[in-house]
């Protein structure tokens, strides 16, 4: 993608901000029979500086004798000024059975079909909290990047350890940073790449976010074009895990870029009256899975060599699969994952959280017209004598 066209992505509001502050986000939520879901749009709205100019779509999996999120949770009439009723025009909800839900990277393929073209595209849990002027300050974080291919993205942490519950500011100095991953578990007698415990540091690179190799689906702020160019795959039912690194590496390949905010924004909130899993529904979809893994990891060349390639599922690989900006064992080399071999190398956020490699990737090979990494400049390759198997 040229930056002649990334120009072209993003709509503006039509009320009487200006600048920064009349670009428009959407912001994405899947929800499965969570009971948290309508407190999260509420708050979304009457945490933002600019309300206007937010849009969120919602994918709501619920059961007979719950709550649709696009209720509000006291009667209009009643309390017309909650964020539901006076914002209703701003929020599109698509409703269907639980029962029938095949897994989280589906919801969000649907979700993401809900976009309209906004400005930013904002991917989050649907059982959070966020800080006053939350829509301003992520803003101001992605735009000091000044790379229109950041995506911002992290894990979050429990609101109860991490606000000052007096105002909801943030009143811890770290933040989580994407750098740990091992192969583990079984993947159909095989280990599989997997993000694991992430560190939770103090930020090593002042006034901007930080550079990381990962990508989460529980916080993610981009332009909208990454949502576009970079989407969910609809053909991966009942997937639990994979969807982290199967969309790091594509993302990379599409030329994005994955930084941690240099300060929270949102916050989980551990008491959340979730009701079960889309796991429950296993038995409709027997088989599934298994298939599923074999395309997720096949896109990104990490399936095991026992699985040919012919085997799996190629159907809109063209547009679900890899970019053609880098090349997928770049990524792999660059930092230290060994593919075929399942181990990666150890160490890795040893670089990352101190600041090293935001200073020499991000600092000394941002392309000149912001369009991301240059990592044809990039000849740096991570190596430590420690294999983590």
């Amino acid at each position: 993608m040229t930056k002649r066209v990334a120009s072209y992505i993003g709509s503006h509001s039509s009320g009487s901000y200006s600048g920064l502050n009349a670009r428009t986000i959407f912001v994405g939520i899947t929800n499965f029979r969570d009971l948290q879901c309508r407190s999260t749009v509420e708050n979304i709205f009457q945490g933002a500086r600019y309300p206007e100019r937010i849009r969120v779509g919602i994918v709501d999996q619920i059961k007979d004798g719950f709550e649709s999120c696009s209720i509000a949770m006291k009667p209009c009439d009643e309390e017309p000024e909650q964020a539901m009723c006076k914002y209703s025009d701003r929020i599109d909800v698509y409703e269907m059975q639980a029962s029938l839900a095949t897994g989280k990277i589906f919801a969000r393929n649907l979700v993401q079909r809900l976009y309209r073209g906004e400005y930013y595209a904002f991917q989050v849990d649907v059982h959070v909290s966020f800080v006053v002027n939350w829509d301003e300050h992520i803003i101001n974080q992605f735009e000091s990047l000044n790379n229109e291919m950041a995506v911002l993205s992290t894990t979050l942490t429990d609101l109860k350890v991490s606000v000052n519950e007096e105002n909801v500011k943030p009143n811890l100095n770290s933040r989580p940073i994407l750098c740990n991953a091992n192969f583990e578990g079984q993947f159909y007698q095989e280990k599989a790449l997997r993000l694991i415990d992430q560190p939770d540091s103090v930020p090593r690179i002042s006034g901007s976010p930080q550079l990381q190799p990962y990508w989460t689906p529980e916080f993610s702020f981009s332009r909208g074009h990454f949502i576009v160019n970079v989407p969910s795959d609809m053909y991966l039912p009942m997937v639990d895990s994979g969807e982290d690194i199967s969309t790091s590496v594509r993302g990379f390949t599409h030329g994005y870029d994955f930084y941690a905010p240099e300060r929270a924004l949102c916050f989980r909130i551990s008491k959340r009256g979730e009701r079960g899993s889309y796991v429950d529904n296993a038995r409709l979809y027997k088989g599934v899975t298994r298939a599923a893994s074999e395309r997720l990891f096949g896109i990104i060349k990490m399936n095991p060599v026992t699985v040919k390639d012919l085997s799996w599922n190629h159907e809109e690989e063209e547009y679900y699969g890899i970019g053609k900006v880098r090349d997928v064992a770049q990524f792999y080399q660059t930092f230290g994952i060994h593919a075929q071999e399942k181990v990666v190398e150890a160490h890795l956020c040893n670089f990352v959280t101190s600041g090293e490699m935001h200073r020499l990737f991000h600092d000394d090979h941002l392309h000149t017209d912001n369009m991301g990494v240059d990592y044809s400049q990039v000849r740096f390759r991570f190596h430590e004598l420690h294999l983590q198997g």
